[in-house]
């Protein structure tokens, strides 16, 4: 039994999960935000720092949709873990981009395949009523190409876990603040 106990510590020991400061953030950013819906995410979907289960370069992003966690790697084999709402499965995407630009409180443009989808969908100006939230980061395919797809945040907290999205990650605004503050223009971004 001791063999047994001392064996799982070991283990345990191994999964460093250390929970990683709210970043800071304006008045205006604090202002909107209060206006959003709030919703708590399960513990699996806190804002962690970890060792890196990536093994890819400091400086990248990876998404993992199946387990709707985005890893955003450092250096020394550490990553900081976030938990994202990913595509619908009939949406999703998978492959790689670069974060070729990045906004704050951005508005939103719904592509033209969206509005025939759904055609009540209109152009939101950046704000709490906005569906991108606080932060976007915008990805482009390797020819330079916008992909249409984002990191953003959202209004919808309550859905991060979950596949519902038309494909982008979404975040919880102040994890897409912490990511936004943290990546540079030309990041890599992986999404499996």
């Amino acid at each position: 039994m001791r063999m047994l106990v001392f064996g799982i510590g070991l283990v345990l020991a191994g999964c460093t999960y250390r929970s990683v400061p709210d970043p800071a953030v304006s008045a205006r950013d604090a202002e909107w935000m209060a206006q959003m819906p709030q919703a708590d995410v399960g513990l699996e979907f806190e804002r962690y720092l970890i060792d890196d289960p990536t093994g890819e370069a400091p400086g990248t992003i990876v998404v993992d949709q199946k387990k709707k966690l985005l890893f955003y790697v450092l250096p020394d084999r550490k990553a900081i873990r976030y938990g994202v709402a990913v595509g619908d499965e009939a949406y999703g995407w998978t492959g790689e981009a670069t974060m070729r630009r990045k906004a704050e409180w951005p508005n939103w443009n719904p592509p033209a395949e969206m509005v025939k989808r759904w055609p009540h969908v209109r152009p939101v100006q950046g704000g709490p009523l906005n569906p991108m939230g606080a932060r976007a980061l915008y990805l482009y395919d390797a020819e330079g190409r916008d992909t249409l797809y984002r990191i953003h945040g959202t209004n919808e907290p309550e859905k991060i876990g979950r596949a519902v999205s038309s494909g982008c990650i979404r975040m919880r605004n102040i994890d897409v603040i912490d990511l936004y503050n943290r990546v540079e223009p030309g990041a890599r971004v992986i999404v499996r």
